[in-house]
């Protein structure tokens, strides 16, 4: 196995070992909202979009620790509120973020996860 390969395999052990350590719902909120502005940022989330986010979500290393049930239904929620308007969307979701404003041991899980999220589809590269 490469140095890389298993730096990599290093790390996404220690995200994993992290979100272990802040499960709570608040957590779980600012996470999916997260995965949500992810989903938004290139102006929609079509429903191929949805699909993928959350297959990531219910096969994820780090999110297997919260029932697959309450996080697409927190994820669906969050979503909605998009399509319903993408600014409200935004807002509502970095609501749930910022509620972890001054706490950066958990800010940095957060956006740890929404990266290894980002990183898992081509659609955010394009």
């Amino acid at each position: 196995m490469s140095t890389f390969t298993q730096k990599v395999l290093m790390l996404k052990q220690g995200l994993k070992d992290q979100v272990t350590k802040f499960k709570n719902k608040n957590f779980l909120d600012a996470v999916v909202a997260g995965c949500a502005i992810v989903a938004a940022a290139d102006g929609s989330i079509d429903s191929q979009e949805k699909q993928k986010m959350t297959g990531y979500i219910g096969r994820s290393e780090e999110l297997k620790i919260f029932e697959i049930s309450s996080v697409i239904v927190r994820f669906n929620h969050y979503v909605d509120n998009y399509d319903f308007d993408p600014m409200i969307g935004k807002v509502e979701a970095i609501k749930s973020i910022s509620k972890f404003k001054g706490k950066p041991d958990i800010a940095k899980v957060i956006v740890s996860v929404c990266c290894a999220i980002g990183a898992a589809d081509v659609w955010i590269v394009n």
